[in-house]
């Protein structure tokens, strides 16, 4: 893209502390000195350079990617920072990539806010800004902006990250959870639960002898893949926190349809079955962060299902159930035993601050 601001040369400035201190908030040079050495030389692009109060596009080369801007922003407190398969930094980053993804964007351009509490560790952050450039130039997007903010001890978790992301909806492409239609199928790609359960086990509520990772990846390639073959796709949306039980309510819901699901082709880690069972939990309704639910018509559900499987992160994908006759609102499973049961929308709050 062009990039219309001239770049100005200079020297970053260096953290030489091991703790973040009140005076890294105070909008002087310690924090000049803080957002240089851990945020900059991170992000490091032509668009952040010239540290502006914003981030400055041509309006032309974004229309080269569709006629329609996305924009998302979300919040991430996750507890413990550090999980398997990823951390706080990288969780934010695929999280907005992948809001801006399930609209059919092509994500480009993400901002980033940090309120830190004081004490935090400065090579614990630099560790947690390095995860987010990793895992933004893999995506192939920029973080060109942002904020910091440190506060008194106690006041915040060690760190909380505000992004928002923009990104650009091509021509003809429409996307929305009330479009589902009777005899739809319904798809996820691959098993669920992961990231609730590692999650969990990082906090050391539980003791298993296998790892289980967090599936915390952007999914902005294998949608752009499964659209490619599925081009009358109705719907797309990861299945964050309240898992996909709240994804299929939210469908049903705004579509006015029932969906109906099949428990023996939902596919969930034998693990994450288990210690569900033990602590009373539905694995319906744990968080995923690299989890698509798709509805897509019933004539393109095999290129649909085909492309997933063929792609890294949809080995396991599977066709769980249909838009189904029935009460309106309505999502329901078919038991292994035969039976139906009802799948609400989650009430409460099955796990805590897992994003």
């Amino acid at each position: 893209m062009n990039i219309a601001q001239v770049i100005r040369t200079r020297k970053l400035g260096n953290v030489n502390v091991e703790t973040v201190t009140l005076a890294h908030g105070g909008g002087g040079k310690a924090m000049k000195d803080l957002i240089d050495d851990v945020f900059v030389r991170a992000f490091d692009n032509r668009v952040l350079a010239p540290l502006e109060d914003q981030a400055r596009f041509d309006l032309a080369d974004l229309a080269t990617y569709g006629d329609r801007l996305a924009f998302t922003s979300d919040s991430f407190v996750v507890d413990p920072l550090f999980f398997p398969g990823g951390d706080i930094g990288k969780l934010a980053v695929c999280g907005t990539v992948n809001d801006l993804a399930v609209g059919g964007a092509t994500p480009l351009y993400l901002s980033c806010a940090v309120i830190i509490e004081e004490g935090m560790a400065i090579d614990m952050l630099r560790t947690i800004a390095h995860s987010m450039a990793v895992t933004a130039k893999d995506a192939g997007v920029q973080i060109v902006t942002g904020d910091t903010k440190v506060v008194q001890r106690g006041v915040c978790d060690k760190l909380f990250i505000t992004t928002s992301g923009v990104g650009v909806i091509r021509k003809d492409l429409v996307l929305g959870v009330d479009t589902a239609q009777l005899g739809d199928l319904v798809l996820v790609n691959g098993l669920l639960g992961d990231h609730g359960a590692a999650i969990l086990c990082a906090r050391g509520d539980m003791e298993l002898d296998t790892l289980i990772e967090s599936d915390c990846t952007c999914l902005h390639d294998l949608i752009e893949t499964v659209l490619k073959v599925a081009p009358d796709t109705r719907f797309v949306r990861d299945a964050t926190r309240g898992g996909i039980a709240t994804v299929l309510n939210e469908i049903a819901e705004a579509s006015q349809v029932a969906i109906e699901i099949d428990e023996d082709r939902t596919p969930i880690r034998e693990q994450v079955k288990a210690f569900c069972e033990i602590l009373g939990l539905d694995p319906l309704y744990l968080a995923n962060e690299g989890k698509i639910v798709v509805v897509v018509p019933p004539e393109q559900a095999d290129a649909a299902l085909s492309s997933m499987r063929g792609h890294p992160l949809g080995e396991r994908a599977a066709v769980i159930g249909r838009v189904c006759p029935g009460e309106a609102g309505r999502v329901t499973m078919r038991t292994v035993f035969g039976g139906r049961r009802i799948v609400d929308m989650l009430v409460g709050e099955q796990l805590p601050r897992i994003c």
